[in-house]
């Protein structure tokens, strides 16, 4: 099967020229295949961030085979993979970057090791895997080459942790996930686990740092400039803003710390 587009996540930024190297080997090998930029803004090596970033993106792609990399152990032994979703192929590093958008795409049905020479550029870099092998598996796959041609078949996909969430009654424990551009904390925590643990109302978000009287809301607006809201956001996720402001700054927070969630008034 063949597509007519490719997605791109990266932590490689826009300072360099590596994004670009990647677009132009695309471009090389599958000219008509249009290429759309989910993100280059991953946080270096954060693997759970670009997973999301990616996974609450390809809901709302084309159809498309969708290009990740964020790739700390590139030129290690972990290999490269070629993952068959229900609805589009997803290609990368198999260190659980992939497996929530294949799950987000209905589901993983198989997946082949980046193996065959000839499907990567002739001089292959040990750090430099996205241009050199997974940008030429993307253009090939949108071309037509099955999955299969690439090697052997990959039983075992590697996962990620799951992020810690641990509800109880008047208290919800949660890892943060990402912090997005504008300084908004998303929480691995979802709505129902904010009713399971009861709360409701004027709620207070406890950090290492700091404890912030927050509003239960819908919108940011819900909360005047400068005040907190506790939110569910666009991913279905619970999240925390500041109207105006950067609840990360606030809070003292970032991806893999973790919050709790209190009533207020708290509780000396």
């Amino acid at each position: 099967m063949a597509y007519d587009w490719i997605s791109v996540t990266t932590d490689y930024g826009l300072r360099d020229g590596f994004v670009a190297a990647c677009h132009g080997v695309i471009a090389r090998l599958a000219p008509a295949v249009r290429v759309i930029d989910v993100t280059h803004e991953v946080p270096p090596q954060d693997i759970r961030h670009g997973a999301m970033a990616l996974a609450q993106t390809v809901p709302y792609l084309p159809e498309s085979v969708h290009v990740a990399v964020v790739d700390p152990g590139v030129g290690t032994a972990r290999l490269g993979v070629v993952v068959v979703a229900e609805d589009g192929l997803l290609v990368g590093p198999d260190n659980g970057l992939l497996l929530p958008a294949a799950q987000a795409l209905g589901g993983v049905r198989a997946a082949y090791e980046l193996a065959e020479p000839s499907l990567r550029l002739p001089a292959t870099s040990a750090t430099f895997h996205g241009r050199d092998v997974f940008a030429p598996a993307a253009a090939h796959l949108a071309l037509g080459v099955a999955p299969s041609d690439f090697g052997d078949p990959v039983d075992g996909l590697v996962a990620m942790p799951e992020p810690f969430v641990a509800a109880f009654p008047g208290k919800l424990v949660s890892e943060v996930l990402t912090v997005d551009h504008f300084g908004n904390v998303q929480l691995a925590a979802t709505p129902a686990d904010l009713e399971l643990s009861g709360l409701s109302g004027a709620v207070t978000v406890h950090s290492e740092r700091v404890a912030v009287s927050t509003v239960l809301g819908r919108t940011f607006a819900d909360v005047p400039a400068g005040a907190s809201v506790l939110y569910t956001d666009s991913a279905g996720r619970l999240a925390v803003a500041v109207n105006g402001g950067s609840a990360a700054a606030v809070l003292g927070l970032g991806p893999a710390q973790e919050c709790t969630i209190t009533s207020s008034p708290t509780a000396t």
